[in-house]
């Protein structure tokens, strides 16, 4: 196994899918201090690749060869969600040990309905809590650091206090000027656009809630695949980062 010789920081945010996580992620573009990846594990799982530095990257043990090559010249930042299972991450206790893993939550009710709006074949696993308890499991069965656990109700309702504590928590430092950004799409989520367009059309973490056709109320399978990921979803809340 390779040594772990980075000078900076790589952070991992995984996320829920549908929970704010592009806008968290936008954020971390505005900043000129890590350089940040959009979604590259998931990238792999979908496309069979993802770009590292400019560089083509095709499987779970190259990308985290990739990490840790380019944090030996920059803090790295990466979000990715748990809608996929990434074995070679489960796998690989020094990457679980030696990256600051993070986490945004959602309410599954609320992922559920979102989802649905833009993949009605969803599958259970696609809300991804489940899966994210047992990325939280692993790291701290391999010795990593305690998961920092933010939940998405908390980021839109209080976002500048909610970033301050989350960048203390990771050890960088907050700058309120991230939180506004320039409308307008991006290249990192080109393939993905249709999931990423809320964000791309605003400037800034909104609380607004879009409201759907089928919820959990008035769709039946909507809400026994909600059900499942409650007790997870509660067990993650209980530890969530909060400002108080």
């Amino acid at each position: 196994m390779q040594a772990n010789t980075e000078a900076f920081p790589v952070i991992a945010l995984w996320s829920a899918p549908r929970a704010r996580s592009t806008a968290f992620f936008r954020t971390m573009l505005e900043r000129d201090d890590v350089v940040a990846l959009h979604e590259p594990f998931c990238n792999i799982a979908d496309y069979g690749e993802t770009t590292v530095d400019g560089t083509p990257v095709h499987s779970g043990p190259e990308l985290i060869d990739a990490i840790r090559s380019l944090a030996g010249r920059s803090a790295v930042f990466f979000k990715d969600t748990t809608d996929h299972r990434y074995p070679a991450v489960l796998a690989d206790p020094q990457f679980l040990r030696e990256v600051r893993h993070t986490f945004l939550i959602r309410r599954p009710a609320e992922i559920a309905a979102s989802y649905y709006a833009l993949r009605p074949e969803m599958e259970v696993g696609d809300i991804g809590i489940e899966g994210m308890v047992e990325l939280v499991e692993a790291v701290e069965r391999a010795g990593g650091r305690p998961p920092v656990i933010i939940d998405a109700d908390d980021l839109v309702r209080d976002p500048q206090g909610i970033f301050a504590a989350y960048c203390a928590a990771v050890g960088i430092p907050f700058r309120a000027e991230t939180l506004t950004w320039q409308a307008g799409t991006r290249t990192e989520w080109q393939r993905t656009e249709r999931w990423h367009a809320a964000v791309s059309s605003s400037s800034g973490l909104s609380a607004v809630t879009t409201r759907y056709a089928d919820t959990v109320k008035n769709n039946p399978r909507l809400a026994a695949i909600s059900a499942h990921h409650e007790p997870f979803y509660r067990r993650l809340r209980e530890r969530r980062l909060t400002t108080a």
